[in-house]
């Protein structure tokens, strides 16, 4: 048997020090928030014979010094231009340096073009909040419900509020990771990246209540068992499902990753750093501060 539980304290330290590492850069460095968040105009284009290399209509439009954001590939001949505000001058003068550029890609077509105001951006970010706190509420009445059974030998709200305190653990990672990766590398975040964390969420969730379901049953099974050997127990049981399931998920991500192109890699960095810290957190954190919290009560008690 793996011996999880009884160095509970090892492994909550360690995601002590990452969540604090990541609240302390949240407030001292903070996102570099992109324009689906601060405002400023997409534009799409089409080339006629063929799409020229990505990179080099990147370097071309910034050396334009416009205020390119990005420029990631849009079906087969299509570019996606993101840039802070454009005028109409501004947006001919991108289309005559395309056509001029690269002539061998054929005439360039616009198919849309489109300004996203600061109001906009932040109606979204508030949403996104709002999705979030409304998602975490959800589950916590979720799981209290389901586990109401278990209410004599620890409190099915304690298991609820573990999960959530987990669920948090691996938000603020994300976050704490992406904000180094806007300060260093200057990744920007946008909607997708609020989408990733929602389906972190839903995953981490779901890992978790399969070990806190097989805790259950064991309780139902013989109430006299000790919390922590249950638990224990209960990891080993499902230790195999839950990385045979996370290692399964990240193969097919890795292979988004590599090979599904510019425009959701950022997307799918995150479900990868998502996927890893979740599944460390449903073994390692949500169990771990249940068995310690139960004990702490038992010491106060």
């Amino acid at each position: 048997m793996i011996r999880i539980i009884k160095y509970r304290r090892i492994f909550l330290t360690i995601s002590a020090l990452l969540v604090l590492t990541s609240i302390l850069s949240l407030i001292f460095i903070g996102f570099k928030p992109g324009i689906d968040f601060t405002g400023g105009t997409l534009m799409e284009v089409e080339f006629k014979k063929s799409r020229p290399d990505i990179i080099l209509v990147r370097e071309k439009l910034n050396s334009l010094d416009l205020g390119i954001a990005s420029v990631q590939p849009s079906a087969e001949r299509g570019a996606i231009i993101r840039a802070k505000d454009l005028n109409n001058e501004q947006r001919n003068k991108i289309l005559k340096t395309l056509e001029k550029d690269f002539k061998d890609a054929g005439k360039v077509k616009e198919l849309r073009f489109e300004s996203i105001g600061p109001s906009v951006g932040k109606e979204l970010k508030n949403k996104a909040i709002i999705a979030v706190v409304i998602a975490s509420i959800c589950m916590i009445l979720y799981i209290a419900y389901v586990f109401r059974k278990m209410s004599s030998t620890v409190s099915s709200w304690k298991m609820g509020i573990c999960a959530i305190l987990a669920l948090i653990h691996d938000i603020l990672i994300i976050c704490g990771i992406f904000v180094l990766l806007g300060y260093f590398k200057g990744v920007e975040i946008d909607v997708l990246f609020v989408s990733a964390l929602l389906v972190v969420l839903g995953y981490s969730v779901n890992d978790t209540i399969v070990v806190f379901d097989r805790i259950r049953d064991n309780v139902l099974k013989d109430q006299s068992i000790d919390l922590e050997v249950n638990t224990e127990l209960s990891l080993n049981q499902t230790l195999v499902r839950s990385l045979g399931t996370g290692i399964a998920t990240l193969l097919v991500l890795l292979s988004l990753y590599l090979f599904g192109g510019q425009a959701i890699q950022w997307f799918i960095f995150a479900l990868i750093v998502g996927i890893i810290v979740g599944s460390y957190s449903s073994i390692f954190v949500a169990s771990c501060l249940l068995v310690e919290w139960e004990k702490w009560d038992k010491r106060r008690k």
